[in-house]
């Protein structure tokens, strides 16, 4: 899965990264044995973390049961299932969340947008300083497809990622987009049988790994700062003894 140059970097590294947690979510429309681009996109970053010495845990969304809703447990809400809180068990865990998505119609797909729902049904719970449950972990977005929109996905993704409390890192993104309209995608085997589509595109490469290496660095200034300072930040503090006096005039 890694070229010479991928290699070169994983074996150089000094860095230890052996106390992190990653997770991946595969947002592809297709259960599981079906095969998938994007999972073959997330597999370079998968590989760069584990050679790296990153604990790597990986869900493909689609095969399990996720009720709609913006709720932490929809069976408390009228749903019959959930899978959720399993996977939010996972999501908690992880220093590290990489989303994967295909592109529909220009947009990240419907499973990636429910993925984004429910974890916004945590972004009332706090962490141990008071602050947003995402705030001191990092996440990122592969985006594969056969249509335009990588950067559109990705900006609507991080975005909402953001917004939640994670950090997302310098050039946080990275995808592969085919010619328009039907045809290969993102992994197929060549038509001379002599490796696959998009695995010789640099762009993608480089972007995938410079993505990689920046949500590992941050991840890893994080943790060794104890996360996000909480000063001004602070849920509790914020509603701690709130008033909602006037504002003082002297500062208008």
């Amino acid at each position: 899965m890694l070229d010479q140059k991928q290699t070169e970097l994983c074996n150089a590294n000094t860095t230890d990264f052996s106390d992190l947690k990653a997770l991946t979510i595969n947002c592809t429309l297709k259960p599981t044995p079906e095969a998938s681009h994007t999972d073959k996109l997330l597999g370079t970053a998968e590989a760069i973390m584990v050679r790296s010495g990153v604990s790597l845990d990986q869900v493909r969304l689609v095969d399990h049961h996720i009720a709609h809703g913006v709720y932490p447990d929809m069976t408390e809400h009228g749903a019959e299932r959930d899978d959720w809180p399993a996977i939010w068990k996972k999501v908690k865990a992880a220093d590290i969340l990489l989303l994967g998505t295909p592109i529909w119609l220009g947009e990240k797909s419907s499973v990636c947008q429910q993925l984004i729902e429910r974890l916004y049904a945590h972004s009332g719970q706090t962490n141990d300083k008071g602050q947003y449950a995402f705030y001191g972990k990092v996440a990122g977005v592969f985006v594969t497809g056969n249509e335009d929109g990588i950067k559109h996905v990705s900006m609507g993704t991080l975005y909402s990622l953001q917004h939640v409390g994670y950090t997302i890192p310098p050039q946080a993104d990275a995808g592969w987009i085919g010619e328009a309209g039907p045809g290969p995608s993102y992994g197929d085997p060549l038509e001379d049988g002599e490796g696959y589509v998009g695995f010789d595109n640099d762009f993608t490469r480089r972007n995938a790994t410079f993505a990689t290496w920046n949500m590992l660095h941050f991840a890893r200034m994080l943790k060794d700062a104890g996360g996000i300072p909480a000063y001004g930040n602070s849920v509790d503090l914020w509603n701690e003894g709130r008033r909602f006096d006037a504002p003082n005039p002297e500062y208008r």
